[in-house]
């Protein structure tokens, strides 16, 4: 490996960071990851944190998920790579999609598209959900209906319905027909409703009126995440995604389930959408499915949209999308691995139960520190602290201050992530309740010591 020096000097000459301004990157000396083991990273400096963030919320199982790695190393010994284009296949993703098959079973999910990552999946499910209409035999089913603050990946239909600006206006115009509501994000709403319960009805009926506005026969596919993650961890009222589900129902409209953080136990349920009871047409997935091992994701399809597309007899069910690395051997070998040990280990368990423990822990720290405004959580491990300058007008905290606390934070050994206003806490489903702790302490000396 080079020398710190030459790694620190290089970072932003020669590439162009993810979700980051070139000339910021340039500015700013990044966090150097340079090891890993259990839940926590060594940077290049040789500092050890704890990684709260969970890598990109995907290192559900840690860093030393050897039984992954194990079987990476050996499909590699054995294919490294073949393709599952038409005619041919590898006998590890056969084997993978029986799994997930069993698996998704619960949540009405029987069939798997393979894709090479999350905004992969959508995309791919954004196609199937209109060639599911078209032959149907409604080819007007065009429309795609979705969350302010949810996000959805960067690919084109993506971002398209993509409810943030930071992910939409440097690149529009982007994909016609896409259509938003409000979320069901109970600190900041357009009704000024601070009851859950009351705002997921609210947001359920702008969510009818958009659809008879639009013209109901004109729509294919409502798309949300369970949970919303990058918009600030928006945990919606238990009625909220049933009701979604209900009026698609009513008005013949799929529904696609952005499951790629939620997916795989994270919210304290194997899948977001059993969390809530809710069967959905498509499931978009990737992320945990390989502990972020390999790049992999899956579209789950329900059996009625499978149906629809095995027994048509027109040609219009053939599918025309796919990617180079789609059922990838070596991915789905360390899927099958991932997947067997996230069962054995009953992450989802242990998801719900330190999920309620730093939930209680920053709603501590709120009543500390006052530029914490809201806590959200509640569901698995998934939280965020949304920091203010003035708890009574909401006033969002400037970037700069914000950075000094994810810092600060970093000095005492944790890492976190810093969205807009909103600190986010998605750390491996393998945590112990230590570990918990020393993520809470870790927080309050860094809100202490930028303070």
């Amino acid at each position: 490996m080079k020398n710190e020096n030459f790694l620190k000097a290089n970072n932003a000459r020669h590439m162009w960071h993810p979700m980051a301004h070139p000339a910021d990157s340039l500015k700013n000396e990044p966090r150097i990851i340079t090891g890993g083991q259990g839940v926590r990273i060594t940077d290049v400096d040789g500092s050890e944190t704890i990684d709260a963030v969970g890598g990109l919320w995907n290192v559900n199982l840690g860093y030393s998920a050897d039984v992954v790695k194990d079987a990476i190393s050996a499909q590699l010994q054995q294919l490294p790579y073949y393709s599952t284009f038409r005619g041919t296949s590898n006998d590890a993703v056969i084997e993978l999609s029986f799994m997930l098959r069993e698996f998704f079973e619960p949540d009405g999910l029987t069939r798997a598209f393979f894709t090479s990552g999350g905004s992969d999946s959508v995309e791919i499910a954004l196609r199937l959900a209109r060639q599911f209409h078209k032959v149907r035999g409604e080819a007007g089913r065009t429309k795609y209906l979705s969350l302010k603050k949810g996000y959805h990946g960067t690919h084109t239909g993506g971002a398209s319905v993509n409810g943030n600006a930071n992910f939409r206006t440097q690149y529009e115009p982007l994909m016609p027909g896409c259509f938003h509501i409000p979320a069901p994000y109970t600190y900041r709403n357009p009704f000024n409703e601070t009851d859950p319960a009351k705002l997921a009805q609210l947001c359920l009926a702008a969510l009818e009126d958009e659809i008879n506005y639009q013209g109901a026969s004109t729509i294919a596919a409502f798309i949300m995440e369970p949970v919303l993650g990058a918009g600030g961890v928006i945990v919606p009222h238990e009625s909220f995604m049933p009701g979604v589900r209900a009026l698609c129902d009513k008005h013949g409209i799929l529904l696609i389930a952005d499951e790629v953080i939620t997916g795989y136990g994270r919210t304290g349920s194997w899948s977001g959408s059993r969390h809530w009871g809710v069967k959905p047409d498509f499931s978009c997935t990737a992320k945990a499915i390989t502990n972020g091992y390999f790049p992999f994701g899956a579209v789950m399809i329900s059996d009625h949209i499978a149906e629809v597309f095995e027994n048509d007899d027109t040609g219009k069910a053939a599918i025309g999308s796919g990617y180079t690395y789609s059922g990838h051997p070596v991915g789905a070998a360390a899927a099958i691995a991932c997947l067997q040990e996230t069962q054995r280990l009953k992450v989802n368990e242990n998801a719900a139960a330190r999920g309620t423990q730093m939930m209680a822990g920053l709603l501590q720290l709120q009543q500390k520190h006052a530029v914490i405004g809201d806590v959200r959580g509640g569901a698995g491990l998934m939280n965020a602290l949304e920091l203010v300058s003035d708890r009574d007008t909401k006033a969002v905290l400037d970037a700069a201050t914000i950075g000094n606390i994810q810092n600060a934070v970093y000095d005492h050994g944790v890492m976190v992530r810093v969205s807009g206003p909103n600190m986010i806490m998605s750390p491996p489903l393998v945590v112990t309740e230590d570990d918990v702790t020393q993520i809470l302490s870790a927080i309050d000396k860094g809100f202490s010591a930028a303070a």
